[in-house]
């Protein structure tokens, strides 16, 4: 038995701005913390960390949606090497505000946004179009169509 979940079906969510501005693109969601030093390729954009959910994976160019930083003070300047290398993500949403997520945002100067009013890692799936507008506090979800096969 299948059931289908509507394309084009929006979700509001509202949160805090940590970086204004306002992007839209692909969501790139993890459940797991992302480490700047030794866990991004800052040249390519892409996930590094061993046994790391994303690894491999790019998100350049998306909105990346993760739980919150972890590692190193060296977390931020990985970040901002991925602007510098034109590899940095649209815009971040993030669950756990701290110092190193708050900078690493800062220095990719994409709009980010945090303490959300429902769980952005629950809310929001890979491949979903989200619209970051952090000057108003709110996300817009679009929901990618699928079709989902239930357990017998």
């Amino acid at each position: 038995m299948s059931t289908d979940v509507k394309a084009n079906d929006k979700i509001i969510l509202h949160g805090r701005k940590v970086v204004g501005g306002v992007a839209e693109g692909e969501a790139l969601v993890t459940t797991d913390t992302i480490s700047g030093w030794g866990g991004i390729n800052e040249r390519e954009g892409t996930v590094i960390e061993r046994r790391h959910q994303l690894r491999g994976q790019s998100f350049a160019g998306k909105v990346l949606v993760f739980p919150g930083a972890k590692g190193s003070s060296g977390y931020s300047a990985y970040f901002h090497m991925t602007r510098l290398n034109g590899v940095n993500p649209k815009a971040m949403i993030f669950v756990k505000m701290t110092t190193k997520a708050a900078l690493g945002a800062v220095v990719t100067r994409a709009p980010a946004i945090t303490e959300l009013d429902q769980d952005p890692l629950t809310v929001i799936e890979t491949g979903d179009w989200v619209k970051v507008d952090a000057d108003n506090g709110i996300v817009e979800v679009t929901k990618r169509a699928k079709t989902v096969e239930a357990a017998e």
